[in-house]
This record gives C-alpha cells, structure tokens and sequence, in this order.
C-alpha cells in the first residue's frame, strides 16, 4: 500500500525533523533563559520520557485496537498534542518570557517530549498493515533511507533552522507534524485494524527490548562516540572530520538501506539479525583501537552496512515474536529499548560537562 507508505515516511521525515530542531536549541534556549543548571535534569527527563512513553502509547494503542479496530486515535491524539506544543513554544519565545514566565520553557520542553515520544512508536507499528511480512525489511528500508539521508545533511538543515530563528522554527515544526499527521490519517482513515489469530503461545517482549537495545547502542556509539574517536585520531573521512564524518557513514546508510533489505528478505532473518550484531560491535572495537587511516576507511564502510543491515531488519523480527493482539506495544517495548543506551550516555556525558 504504496500511499499509506509514503504517509508514513513523511511523518517520519517530519519527527526527525523536529528532533533536529529540537537538539540544535535546547541548549540554546537553556543558556539565553539562564537554565543551564537544569540541563542534566532535562537529559534525564529525557531519558526516562523516551523510555516509558513509547510502551504507554503502545497499551493505549492496542486498547483502541480491540475496540475500534484502529490504532489511529492515540496517533492522531500525539499528533495534535505535539504541534500544539510546538506553537506554545513558538508563541512563548516570540513573547520573550520575563522572569516569572521564563518557567513555562522547561514544562514546554517536556511537554514536547512527552507528545512526540506518544505517537512516533504507533505510528511505526501501522507498517506491517501496509506491506507483508515478508516486504517489512524493503518497507523499513524507505525508513532507513529517510533516516540516513536528513541526519547526513544535518548540518544544513542546521543553518536553514538558525536562519528561520527559534519562533519560525517552532510554528514550521508545528505545521509539519500537523499536515504528516493528517496525511497520514486521510489516507488510512478506511482500513480497519483487526488482530488475527496467531500460533504464537505468547509475546517475547525481552527478545523484541533486546533488539531495540542492539540497534540504539549502535546509533548512540555512531551519534555520540564516532565523532570524538574521529577527532582524537585526527581522521578525515574524504576530507570530512567529526560529525561531518558521520554525516557521511549516514548517507552510506541510506544508499546501502534497499539492496540490503532485498538481500534480506533472500536470507533467514535469524542469520541476519546475528550476523549484523556480531559483525556491527567487532567493526566498531576496531574503530576504537585502529589509527591506520586504510583500515578505519574500511572498517567505517563495513560499518555503515551492518548498521543498515540492522535498520532493516530489526524491528521486522521483533514484530514475529509478538502476537497480534500486541503489535502496538510490541513496537513500544522495541523503541523502549532503542532509546535506553542513548539515554544512559547523554545523561553520563551531560554530568561530565562533554555534551
């Protein structure tokens, strides 16, 4: 279902968006609002909002499952809830918040989290009622693609961001999540979300939470490690150091993303998932130890495809393990997962003042 697809990719594009956004001004808006003593609070917070929200959303998601057949309610509720947030924050910074209003900023930020942490995760899970199960690696592959390629120009979006200046930028994340948000129901308002009976005794949650730690300790080690790494071996990836390095092993990702799937689909996903962990954590100790530029070149490359390897098929597997009736928090206790190590390392890294 090539358009309910699309929808999903859009509103995925405009999440990640907001998480740009989102990281390139909070600790802006810390330091203009004197916060900046709340910033490991905040990481914290974080932490503990991506964590839970996503199995909350899930429950409720299932729930609306069983009674109507949809899981879009609690989708469209995040939806609203997170552009809302988004043009209270924008209408609060145009207003310039004295001291006593200068609070409602970190309840906002909050807010915000809480909002898009709330229907990411079920908007994810509505994949597998677009494709079959044996297309989910091709289908998160269009993810992968949208994933990698707007954190590889990061560093624009960066500048058209500073340029639009944090209002704008607020009112503009605001409508996209809005518009992707509508798409998204116009174009499934008709499909009827029925549980199937399944042969599966029961749901294996740890093994779908382990999944979800796997890949987010292999995001959270290229977002928050790979740069300093880089920067300590003075190693320039075609000229490009740093985060600008990342930038490149990320639109590797993207371009590597489908003909990986295809290859995955041909294999057993077993074979897949333990190749990729494997494979993905001894390239990255051989990042860490090697100095010899050749060999990081090709390490970095063989990295950029496992972790593709990874993105496309992870959360496939993890819904086999699931039974139907559960797909929605399934998906939830999988992004719990994803975003544990990441929340762990910025609260560690935010206390040791190198975040």
């Amino acid at each position: 279902m090539w358009k309910q697809l699309l929808s999903l990719t859009l509103l995925y594009a405009s999440v990640i968006i907001g998480w740009i956004a989102y990281y390139n001004y909070q600790p802006k808006l810390l330091e203009a609002y004197n916060f900046t003593d709340l910033t490991l609070f905040l990481f914290v917070v974080q932490g503990i909002i991506m964590v839970i929200t996503p199995m909350i959303a899930g429950r409720l998601g299932d729930r609306f499952r069983g009674k109507a057949g949809k899981r879009l309610p609690i989708i469209s509720a995040g939806v609203s809830f997170a552009a809302m947030i988004f043009m209270a924050t924008a209408f609060t910074l145009y207003t310039e918040p004295g001291p006593v209003f200068k609070w409602i900023l970190p309840g906002l930020i909050t807010l915000w989290l809480f909002s898009m942490a709330l229907f990411t995760s079920p908007a994810i899970s509505t994949i597998e009622l677009f494709v079959p199960v044996k297309k989910l690696p091709t289908a998160m592959a269009m993810l992968t693609i949208v994933y990698g390629l707007l954190y590889s120009i990061e560093p624009i979006i960066v500048d058209i961001i500073d340029f639009l200046g944090a209002p704008l930028t607020f009112v503009a994340g605001g409508v996209a999540v809005f518009f992707s948000g509508f798409l998204m129901r116009k174009n499934t308002k008709i499909m009827v979300d029925v549980p199937k009976k399944t042969e599966l005794a029961k749901s294996d949650y740890t093994y779908a939470f382990v999944l979800g730690i796997a890949l987010g300790l292999a995001t959270t080690l290229l977002f928050n490690m790979f740069p300093d790494w880089f920067e300590a071996k003075n190693f320039h990836l075609f000229g490009i150091s740093g985060n600008g390095a990342v930038s490149v092993i990320l639109a590797v990702v993207a371009i590597l993303s489908l003909p990986l799937s295809k290859f995955t689909e041909s294999r057993s996903i077993y074979f897949t998932i333990l190749l990729s962990i494997l494979a993905s954590f001894a390239v990255v100790a051989g990042i860490y130890f090697t100095d010899n530029y050749a060999l990081l070149v090709i390490l970095i490359l063989l990295f950029a495809m496992f972790y593709s390897m990874m993105s496309v098929s992870f959360l496939p597997l993890a819904l086999t393990v699931i039974r139907d009736q559960h797909k929605v928090f399934g998906v939830g206790v999988f992004f719990a997962g994803f975003e544990l190590p990441n929340g762990i390392l910025e609260a560690i890294l935010v206390a040791q003042g190198n975040f």
